[in-house]
């Protein structure tokens, strides 16, 4: 299956993507870890990546666009988590366009509503382990008493600068500006699933999971 994650900085889209990984055996496509992964790649690719970046520009939608093409030829595996792509509607369909060559289709597009203050209550309180990357929160999920991180047992943790209240609804509201039209867009496409992304994480799990086995069974009776 392949699927999009949308939600706004700290609505738990990484920590969904990661079960998803570790349960169903997909692939999470974050764009920025393809743009790293691709700059060190030594291929033509990574090439005009590397000179793109070192210049200090903005990658293209042509670029990113090839680096996802590159992952679909040699996929393996359950399927394709988008995460941090498409980000404005030229992209998303340039995604379909892309699907479709490779016989591939969008399964569903999972959004993870939230509310805005208590998100931004949520963010300020949470920390990285610097190890692993395992979030923590203050409020709702706690650093363990032994100051260990419970996934690798590593002993720093880190917050972002951003992490603050001012620079949170700076980037709520650039999100939104984006992103807007995307709801619209897979909402009209009969693609978009709503999901409470402030619920406990088991139960926003379990929330995708729905979603998933029905789209899953909805795809198995039209090939039917």
């Amino acid at each position: 299956m392949n699927i999009i994650l949308l939600g706004p900085p700290g609505a738990g889209k990484g920590t969904q993507a990661r079960r998803l990984v570790e349960e169903r055996g997909m692939t999470q496509l974050s764009t920025g870890d393809m743009l790293r992964e691709s700059r060190g790649s030594g291929t033509d690719m990574g090439k005009r990546v590397a000179e793109v970046m070192d210049r200090g520009e903005l990658v293209t939608d042509e670029i990113v666009i090839g680096l996802i093409e590159e992952k679909l030829a040699a996929r393996t595996g359950g399927g394709f988590i988008f995460d941090g792509f498409p980000r404005t509607l030229a992209q998303a369909d340039a995604l379909n366009d892309l699907l479709d060559r490779y016989g591939q289709k969008l399964d569903a597009v999972i959004e993870m509503q939230v509310d805005d203050a208590a998100l931004v209550q949520r963010i300020t309180a949470r920390s990285t382990c610097a190890t692993c990357g395992e979030v923590y929160n203050d409020i709702t999920k706690p650093i363990p008493d032994d100051g260990k991180c419970r996934v690798c047992g590593g002993t720093e943790f880190t917050r972002r600068a951003d992490d603050n209240e001012a620079s949170l609804r700076q980037r709520l509201m650039e999100y939104y500006k984006k992103t807007s039209p995307l709801l619209g867009y897979y909402y009209a496409r009969g693609q978009r699933r709503v999901v409470d992304g402030l619920s406990e994480i088991d139960t926003v799990a379990a929330q995708i999971a729905k979603v998933l086995d029905e789209a899953e069974a909805g795809s198995e009776r039209a090939t039917a």
